[in-house]
């Protein structure tokens, strides 16, 4: 599984431009920030959840509504495959968030920063049924992970992937990261004529 700096560059900069540098959040004294700023922060998390069951329903559907027998196709060599896709996003369900804190899920066992288990995670060979509810599992725990977070801890600076971000871009980071392969999977289910299930009139 790679993470590359330059896309996580480009992420940290789109989040940067959403929301007040970290500095300048630690240097805001209680008297001085806006009575609803805690609101904001709670917003925030609403807002992440929301779409983290959006994109759920959308990757869960498309890998219903893909054929079993097809989840062994990848576009050329060396790229993953359906079902490695799918097992990518249940893996970095458990790992993103491992790594900006959160107690690792002891029965899956990829703890932050540990690539080489996460990887192992998501190279097990498992049939479509198998597959789904791995990636049911990794969203509840991502879910349980992000309600787990206190608003008053979203501008604490962390490192991630030996980068710093602060807790709330870790966690935008983690959210967006799921639109990626969201557009993966369309675009591997539409090349195998599967009209995605919230589309079927195009």
């Amino acid at each position: 599984m790679r993470h590359p700096l330059p896309r996580l560059a480009v992420a940290a900069a789109l989040v940067a431009v959403t929301t007040l540098p970290a500095a300048a959040q630690q240097s805001t004294s209680a008297a001085q920030r806006p009575a609803n700023a805690g609101n904001r922060s709670s917003d925030l998390t609403a807002d992440l959840l929301t779409d983290i069951d959006q994109v759920e329903r959308k990757i869960v559907g498309l890998a219903r509504a893909i054929p079993a027998d097809k989840y062994g196709w990848r576009p050329g060599p060396g790229v993953r495959s359906i079902g490695e896709a799918l097992m990518h996003v249940a893996a970095d369900n458990y790992l993103m968030p491992a790594s900006i804190g959160q107690a690792p899920d002891s029965a899956v066992g990829i703890k932050g920063g540990d690539y080489k288990a996460a990887q192992a995670y998501e190279r097990r060979q498992l049939d479509r049924d198998a597959t789904i509810a791995e990636v049911e599992r990794s969203f509840a725990y991502l879910r349980k992970s992000l309600k787990a977070t206190p608003a008053a801890r979203l501008g604490q600076r962390i490192s991630l992937f030996g980068q710093p971000f602060t807790l709330q871009q870790g966690w935008v980071m983690t959210t967006t990261h799921l639109h990626e392969h969201l557009g993966q999977l369309i675009a591997y289910a539409r090349s195998n004529g599967v009209v995605p299930p919230w589309s079927q009139g195009g």
